[in-house]
Order: C-alpha cells, then sequence, then structure tokens
C-alpha cells in the first residue's frame, strides 16, 4: 500500500478498535492482568483504623510517634503479540481476512495495554521471524505497531509456530504476557509451547474460518495449500469427501484443545466471520472470575 493509504487504514483502525477499549475492555485488561505483586509506596503518619501489621517500627521509633508503610500495586507489565503471517492467513470466506481480524485484535490489545501504562512489544512471523518490535510504553510506540501491522508483507509463506514462541522466550527473559494470533495450522510445536507457557502468561488467540471446517456442495473445485503453493482438485459433490474434510478439521481442533489444555495455556476460539469481541470479553471475564 502507498503511505497515504496505509496512514488511513492505520487511523481507520486506531479508532474502531479504541473505541471498543473505551466502552467494553477499560477495566476488563486491568482487572484480570494485574502486576507482578505490590511494592514500598512510602510512610505516613498513622491514622486511626489503620492496620496495625502496616506499622513501621523504626520509622515510629525515630519520630517519636506511629507511622506506617504504604504499598501500592506493582503495575507495570510487558504485553508481547506475537502475529503469524503465514500464507493460511490470507484467506477468507467472510467480510475479512483471517490476518485483517488479527491485526484488529493485535491493535485493540495494544490499546488496552497501554491504557494501562504497560509496555507493549511485537513478533511478526511466518516460518522465520520476520520482524521484531521491542516492547516500550506509549501511544506513538503502540501506532508505530500499528504501522508494521497494516504495512508488513512477509518474505515467506509457511508456518514455525515453535520457532516463534522460542524467540520470545529468547527476547523476554521476565515473564510477560503473550498473546499468539494464530490459525495454528502448525505441528511439532508442542515443546515450544508447554515450555512458553510455563515461562509466560501465553494466551492462544486462535482464528478460524468456517470454510476451513466444512465445505459446500458446490461440485468439482480446485483448491491450493496456501502454504506450500500445491494444487489438487475437490468433488464437493461426494458427501464422503465432504465428511472426511470436516472430520479432519475435527481432529485438528479437538488436538489442538488437548495440547492447550495439557499446556495450561488458555485459548480464545474465534471465527472470522462473527464478532471477535464478545469471545475476548467473555476470556476476560472468566480469567476476572478464576484470579
Amino acid at each position: 500500500m502507498e503511505t497515504r493509504e496505509i496512514l488511513k487504514k492505520v487511523r481507520q483502525v486506531e479508532i474502531k478498535t479504541r473505541g471498543i477499549v473505551q466502552e467494553i475492555f477499560s477495566g476488563e485488561y486491568h482487572s484480570v492482568f494485574k502486576g507482578r505483586g505490590i511494592e514500598f509506596s512510602e510512610v505516613r503518619e498513622y491514622i486511626p483504623g489503620d492496620d496495625i501489621r502496616a506499622v513501621d517500627w523504626n520509622v515510629t521509633a525515630r519520630m517519636g510517634h506511629p507511622f506506617v508503610k504504604i504499598f501500592e500495586e506493582e503495575r507495570e507489565l510487558t504485553l508481547m503479540l506475537l502475529c503469524d503471517f503465514s500464507s493460511s492467513g490470507y484467506f477468507g470466506s467472510a467480510q475479512q481476512l483471517k490476518i485483517e481480524v488479527a491485526i484488529e485484535i493485535a491493535a485493540l490489545l495494544a490499546f488496552s495495554a497501554i491504557k494501562n501504562h504497560d509496555k507493549v512489544g511485537l513478533i511478526l512471523f511466518t516460518d522465520t521471524i520476520e520482524k521484531y518490535v521491542p516492547p516500550k510504553k506509549g501511544k506513538t510506540h503502540v501506532l508505530r505497531i500499528l504501522r508494521e501491522l497494516i504495512s508488513f508483507q512477509p518474505e515467506r509463506s509457511g508456518t514455525d509456530l515453535s520457532g516463534a514462541l522460542r524467540f520470545l522466550s529468547r527476547v523476554q527473559a521476565r515473564r510477560c504476557i503473550a498473546f499468539m494470533i494464530s490459525d495454528f495450522w502448525d505441528r511439532g510445536f508442542d515443546d515450544a509451547l508447554r515450555l512458553a507457557g510455563k515461562k509466560h502468561d501465553l494466551i492462544a488467540m486462535h482464528l478460524r474460518d468456517p470454510r476451513e471446517e466444512e465445505i459446500p456442495a458446490v461440485g468439482l473445485v480446485k483448491l491450493q495449500d496456501a502454504e506450500t503453493g500445491e494444487d489438487f482438485w475437490l468433488d464437493t459433490y461426494d458427501a464422503q469427501v465432504r465428511q472426511q474434510y470436516r472430520q479432519m478439521a475435527l481432529e485438528q481442533k479437538s488436538q489442538l484443545n488437548r495440547l492447550l489444555l495439557g499446556s495450561d495455556v488458555d485459548q480464545v476460539a474465534i471465527r472470522v466471520d462473527q464478532d471477535y469481541v464478545r469471545p475476548i470479553s467473555n476470556f476476560f471475564r472468566m480469567r476476572a472470575r478464576r484470579r
């Protein structure tokens, strides 16, 4: 896209996602993703009703009258966005491609983070790490992330979830919140997922298009694997073919569900032909109840 078109698209996505943050997620993000604990803020004079356990006896002895310690939540967190830009994301049977929905979700999460004064970083990957933006604070930085997402043109077409997860752990030594936004069409990432799930608060944003789960009876169609470029013909009038296709999709989804559950990684299932706000909001509420 031309620069003017990119900036226009950035503005459109910013307006849409910031509006959602203001209306829906303003308190939910904060209530779910709290700081690492509490830290000392200051001491002040004792006020009747203060918890006696908060008395700072050293300062009290020095000053001759009681003082108490004040603690605040250690709020600052780091949010990492891992966005899958493999070729399978450039598919959509409804109004939007999977990658377009992924970009809006990433923007929504980023604006939620900066509203709570957290750092935001970005990893764009295919079957290699294509771009890394180190985490920083502020609206200017988030707008840069949004520009990167919208203007990005991947050099590769495949998917390597394992490589992206290992890269996350290399560049982010401390525990962080990590959202992996992907359709998860990959294999062999079990070990990397478990390790990343232990080190970080990892959430899988699982994007699916309805045509990836079931195909209509429209006759003989030529299909192409988006990531390998391989062409093949499919007779969609054949009920057995449609059943095998449906069964394959269900098995892939079941395997992923079992893997995420066994790795203690939360999943947000998002159909790209439906509103993504509700499942994300439901996830926040579920996490808030679980705390």
